[in-house]
């Protein structure tokens, strides 16, 4: 997309691209919040908005700050409904924060084209368990009481998924939910509790190494947070409102969303 004219210096972007990235966070925002997968938005988006000579750090250190505001947002109206547990949720972030550490340090190990085809098998199959399950995630049936029990769980998925948001990112949201409804028994809503507050831990590692090295937009990245916060509201409270029927639905959609283009990329890859 045609920048146009830069309207200062620090806003990399002409009115029609900035008009592109808000509308763009604030459908983001929305999907993030009831099932997760908004940087399936976002961030082609602003690949597309933003000058080709910016450098990809900065497409991806703006991205996390729109992001984690939107995300914090829709945690804190899940939270104002919802309870969770410290068992479940204090192990959760913390594997989370070190997986995602530890996924943003391979990264530059790894080829992208090694792992985008192995996510796209777990994708298709997370989608076909979940499709060959009507009922699961329909209502909150904990598998495990014990905090024990719960702690371990909590952690290894934090730390697995926590890895792959650092090593690759796409879907994050939906990988913490499912792990969460498959594990440990959650209803879809109680899992997505959970799966935000996690997520707000992934993306504040991500936002202190890009910050660091001076790697974002600040001023477009907040101008699209307050977009995707908009959005992560009214998405929130419509999960609320709905329950995990709907959130089931939304997460199969984003599922085949995430797979369609996981594929499109493998086979981008393979041709180029």
């Amino acid at each position: 997309m045609d920048a146009g004219v830069e309207i200062a210096h620090w806003l990399p972007v002409g009115w029609a691209a900035l008009a592109f990235l808000v509308v763009a966070a604030l459908g983001a925002g929305w999907i993030d919040a009831v099932v997760g997968g908004g940087g399936l938005v976002q961030l082609p988006a602003l690949v597309i908005g933003l000058p080709q000579n910016l450098a990809t750090p900065y497409v991806l250190g703006t991205n996390k700050l729109a992001s984690f505001m939107g995300t914090l947002s829709a945690s804190l109206v899940y939270l104002t409904k919802l309870r969770t547990q410290v068992a479940v949720l204090l192990p959760l972030v913390i594997g989370a924060y070190a997986g995602s550490t530890g996924g943003a340090w391979c990264s530059r190990f790894i080829p992208r084209e090694v792992l985008t085809p192995v996510v796209l098998v777990a994708v298709l199959g997370i989608g076909a368990y979940i499709l060959s399950k009507p009922k699961l995630g329909l209502s909150h049936a904990p598998k495990h009481e014990h905090a024990r029990a719960l702690g371990w769980r909590s952690a290894l998925i934090g730390v697995l998924v926590g890895f792959y948001d650092g090593l690759l990112g796409p879907g994050t949201g939906s990988f913490f939910v499912i792990l969460l409804v498959a594990m440990l028994g959650f209803g879809f809503l109680e899992a997505s509790v959970n799966a935000k507050l996690a997520n707000v831990v992934t993306n504040i590692a991500s936002i202190v190494l890009y910050g660091l090295h001076g790697e974002v937009v600040w001023v477009l990245g907040l101008i699209m947070g307050l977009a995707n916060v908009t959005g992560a509201i009214v998405g929130a409270r419509m999960a609320v409102r709905r329950g995990s029927g709907f959130v089931r639905k939304i997460f199969i959609v984003a599922i085949a969303i995430l797979a369609t283009k996981l594929a499109w990329d493998t086979v981008a890859m393979f041709v180029a």
